[in-house]
């Protein structure tokens, strides 16, 4: 039987202006409106997307046993003009450094849109996804 989560749990505290510094139990980052201070809420959001089937796509291929010397996650993001202006549209680009095989990559992006990124299963399902990948060994 599976063990459940804790729960995440943060505390943020307004610095001024619409910036707010955010703390969890172990890290923290400044959330600003203007993406002056750090990242804005949307931006947050797109990062830990990406974060999340980075970290996926790394630990799978490294499990694989394919030899990973490096990668690069970028994405792009397109939100809806009116408000809310939440994700009508996800590319997410992985540069991928090492002699991994393409279908070891697709297999471990596969596995993380589909079953791991949690951060991916909590957004809206309507976005569309995309992801492409390169390998430079």
């Amino acid at each position: 039987m599976a063990v459940a989560k804790p729960p995440i749990t943060a505390s943020l505290t307004w610095q001024g202006d619409l910036s707010f510094r955010a703390e969890t139990p172990r890290t923290a980052i400044t959330i600003d409106s203007d993406s002056t201070k750090g990242p804005s809420p949307p931006e947050a959001v797109a990062i830990a997307l990406a974060g999340c089937m980075s970290i996926d796509l790394a630990d799978i291929v490294k499990k694989g046993r394919h030899p990973l010397s490096s990668l690069v996650s970028n994405i792009t993001v397109h939100r809806r003009d009116e408000p809310p202006h939440y994700f009508t549209s996800v590319t997410l680009h992985f540069i991928i450094g090492g002699n991994v095989p393409d279908h070891a990559i697709q297999r471990a992006i596969d596995l993380s849109r589909d079953k791991y990124c949690s951060v991916w299963h909590s957004l809206r399902p309507d976005i569309e996804f995309h992801t492409t990948f390169e390998v430079r060994a």
